[in-house]
């Protein structure tokens, strides 16, 4: 799943002065006068960081919080807080924890401490997305050695373990299980010293860090929703780093740099099949048939990003065959009232979704576009309050695996079922999916299932995106992760 590198655009600039002042660093970083980077990320936390949400992604990419395995940009796990693993039988993995780490709060990283993470996780509700429905349990076979099992086969096991959503804490965050408190207690380089809501957070260097002292001294995070802001505060000098920079505004980023790295990340259409006019196979057939990417690509994304033929890009696929699905036949909208739903905190969805909106109109739909954050969103999207919706998933995200993704956003019991499909079709074909060891078989059976839920209509595939990340050209030591969970880390720095 080799995918091309992350490359640096140039960039421009001079800014009104009236943009002064919108980020500031904090009072303790001023005090401090240390290396602090100012960064800006794109998703303010909905639920105080808890690792059993999907804040659980800006502590890795913070630098706060680590996993027992990582993966390599090729999807491979690769030792983090576990050091090495074995495969003893198909539903078992033993992992030896690496030596001499301790939490943040100096409670050392032990099997117990493991353990309680693990069970944790098993019992939450929901469970975070890689561990739903495995029947995961854990025990500590000594002092150092962690056992780990599922209720059935599953050649996942170990990858699954590099979930965002099992950042391993110490066991003073688990004071309430179902919501465990990062803020001090994770094992990263760096340490979580003050949250301030859902709008900022000062990190200082963790001196226990087990890769050693961080280059930065701190980091003071501001959580900005509004792509512009973000892009403002870049140019303006008040930030070092920002995310998510939208598209049409990187020809003004003179005199920074911007890294552009290739994403398994997909922008698409998801049509609600249970309830509304999206129920019909034929109306959903006939929305399939009225979009055209290209505008979009080409237009609102201007060339930044690729036309997507199904969930999966060529890298994930790794050469298998991709079939070709077989719509249903397309039925008369007759006016259909779609409400289509999408969230601007990636600045190009409101953009794309009105593009969209206006190729069903000229296809007979009578449509309504609501925008809104995605934190406010969240709750209609998984509920079906929308007929509709334009989102951006990162389809690899959870276990470096296509045939994850398809169980969890595709499946009867899938967590994140944003078109609420229940096929016994597609339920049947993902678990036999599931069920192969080989990666390359798993591949072409990852294609074979794409071909049957994109012939159910649930789905209408637009595109693959770039992660676009601005910095300061002093600003060295980012990671370029193609799954987005690492950003800022040890070797981070800020040049004089």
């Amino acid at each position: 799943m080799t995918r091309p590198p992350a490359r640096v655009l140039g960039a421009v600039l001079v800014l009104p002065a009236l943009l002064a002042g919108c980020f500031t660093a904090s009072p303790e970083a001023a005090e401090d006068g240390g290396a602090r980077l100012r960064l800006a990320l794109a998703f303010p936390p909905a639920a105080a960081l808890s690792p059993f949400s999907d804040d659980a992604v800006l502590t890795s990419r913070m630098g706060v919080t680590e996993t027992l395995v990582g993966l390599d940009d090729a999807g491979a796990p690769v030792p983090q807080l576990a050091g090495s693993w074995s495969r003893p039988d198909d539903r078992t993995a033993l992992l030896e924890l690496r030596p001499g780490v301790v939490f943040q709060d100096g409670a050392p990283l032990d099997a117990a401490a493991v353990v309680g993470v693990l069970e944790a996780a098993a019992a939450a509700s929901p469970a975070p997305r890689a561990i739903s429905g495995v029947g995961l349990t854990a025990r500590a076979v000594d002092a150092d050695t962690v056992e780990v099992r599922t209720a059935a086969a599953d050649p996942l096991l170990v990858q699954r373990l590099a979930s965002p959503g099992l950042v391993v804490l110490s066991p003073a965050a688990y004071a309430d299980p179902a919501a465990p408190d990062p803020v001090g207690t994770a094992t990263g380089p760096f340490t979580i010293t003050g949250l301030q809501g859902d709008s900022a957070a000062t990190l200082q260097a963790n001196d226990r860090y087990w890769g050693g002292l961080p280059a930065l001294d701190g980091v003071d995070v501001r959580f900005t929703a509004d792509p512009g802001a973000r892009t403002a505060g870049l140019r303006a000098g008040e930030l070092d780093v920002a995310v998510n920079l939208p598209i049409a505004q990187l020809p003004s980023l003179t005199g920074l740099e911007v890294l552009s790295t290739p994403l398994p990340r997909l922008v698409g259409l998801f049509l609600d099949t249970a309830d509304g006019p999206f129920a019909d196979p034929g109306v959903r057939a006939a929305a399939a048939r009225a979009v055209d990417p290209g505008p979009v690509v080409d237009g609102v994304y201007e060339g930044e990003a690729s036309r997507a033929a199904g969930f999966f890009d060529d890298a994930t696929l790794a050469g298998a065959a991709r079939p070709a699905p077989r719509l249903p036949a397309p039925a008369d909208p007759a006016g259909a009232v779609v409400r289509l739903a999408t969230y601007s905190d990636r600045p190009e969805l409101p953009e794309a979704a009105a593009v969209l909106a206006g190729q069903l109109r000229a296809a007979g739909f009578t449509v309504e576009v609501v925008v809104a954050e995605y934190a406010a969103l969240e709750p209609g999207l998984l509920d079906g309050s929308y007929d509709a919706v334009l989102g951006s998933r990162l389809y690899l995200g959870d276990t470096g695996d296509p045939v994850g993704y398809l169980a969890t956003d595709l499946t009867c019991a899938g967590t994140y079922n944003l078109a609420r499909l229940c096929d016994p079709a597609v339920d049947d074909a993902v678990a036999a999916a599931g069920a192969l060891t080989d990666p390359a078989q798993r591949r072409e059976r990852a294609a074979a299932v794409e071909a049957t839920v994109l012939g159910t209509a649930a789905f209408v595939p637009v595109l693959h995106e770039r992660s676009r990340t601005g910095h300061a050209p002093s600003v060295t030591g980012l990671a370029t992760d193609p799954f987005e969970r690492r950003l800022v880390t040890a070797e981070t720095a800020v040049g004089g």
